[in-house]
């Protein structure tokens, strides 16, 4: 069994290492090397670094709609993809025997695109989980193999949920490629009328709207904790705001944005319907911390009545 690989960030990884200790790896398919960094040092993608360990040939193409004619020289049975990051051309789709399948962190046809964990814990979502699927040239549209699912608990954010589902997506496809070589799979068309879409995270969704909900706060916090990381800014400076917790307080006279109160290991914060308790923060240009360590350092006093995004 021959299998071309194609993925790209941290999500990735579990996979591919699932794939070479059960499977003959040819290649691997990831994104072209960035510049990150003050230096734009040259950094590779951690599938990238995995293959290379493994002596696994390693393809980037800037753009694989045009540039596939050396994969189309490997003898492969199957290709499976996981946020590899661009769409496959259809030539590529149809060129093993046995097609080519992926591996996405959602239940589809929910949450189909980019950022599914994100949006999942964004949206107030209480399960989610993994399908593998069959790809065709429409994003995430192909048709259902499998699925395992998971809850999504209180206090999960994007790196615990992240984790758990790559570890259960990998466990999912190991069982999944033997069905499929045995012919024994029965996939199912997805039902258009359902499907909702993860689009990628913009730099507006990353902004703290604190005239919104508390639940809608925590979840924005949580579904964008430790990346890329919500923000707010207070006194002209953007804060990073990595964890939170819920108030049962609620001040009526407080505008939204407004810190209300000072506890033990937060601010409190009013929003719409009530008050969030930022637990973790981080400043411009200093190390992310928790907020009991920098309320020793200040006079927590100053704070009441200074107001978020103002």
């Amino acid at each position: 069994m021959k299998i071309l690989f194609m993925g790209t960030p941290e999500f990735s990884v579990n996979v591919l290492k699932g794939l070479i200790e059960n499977y003959e790896v040819v290649g691997v398919v990831t994104q072209p090397d960035k510049e990150v960094g003050r230096k734009q040092e040259i950094q590779f993608s951690l599938v990238k670094k995995l293959a290379l360990e493994n002596d696994i040939r390693v393809y980037q193409p800037e753009h694989i709609k045009t540039d596939y004619e050396d994969l189309l020289k490997l003898k492969v049975d199957l290709i499976v993809t996981c946020a590899y990051g661009q769409i496959i051309p259809k030539i590529l789709l149809d060129f093993p025997k046995y097609g080519c399948i992926n591996v996405h962190a959602s239940l589809l046809p929910k949450l189909r695109g980019g950022a599914p964990i994100h949006k999942a814990i964004m949206t107030n979502q209480v399960r989610t989980g993994v399908t593998i699927m069959y790809m065709v040239e429409k994003m995430d549209a192909g048709d259902i193999i499998s699925s395992i699912d998971t809850p999504i608990y209180p206090d999960d954010n994007v790196g615990t949920l992240h984790d758990r589902l790559s570890i259960l997506g990998t466990k999912l496809l190991l069982e999944t490629i033997p069905k499929i070589l045995a012919g024994d799979i029965h996939p199912v068309k997805q039902n258009e009328k359902e499907a909702t879409y993860a689009w990628n995270i913009t730099r507006e969704e990353e902004k703290i709207d604190f005239s919104k909900s508390t639940i809608d706060v925590y979840n924005q916090i949580r579904g964008l904790s430790p990346w890329p990381g919500a923000y707010a800014i207070l006194d002209g400076v953007n804060v990073k705001i990595y964890a939170s917790r819920i108030s049962d307080s609620f001040f009526t006279t407080r505008k939204d944005g407004e810190i209300g109160k000072i506890y033990d290991d937060g601010i409190g914060v009013s929003t719409k319907d009530g008050e969030i308790i930022i637990t973790e923060i981080q400043f411009a240009g200093k190390r992310r911390m928790l907020v009991k360590d920098y309320l020793h350092g200040i006079h927590p006093d100053t704070l009441i009545g200074k107001i978020f995004n103002k």
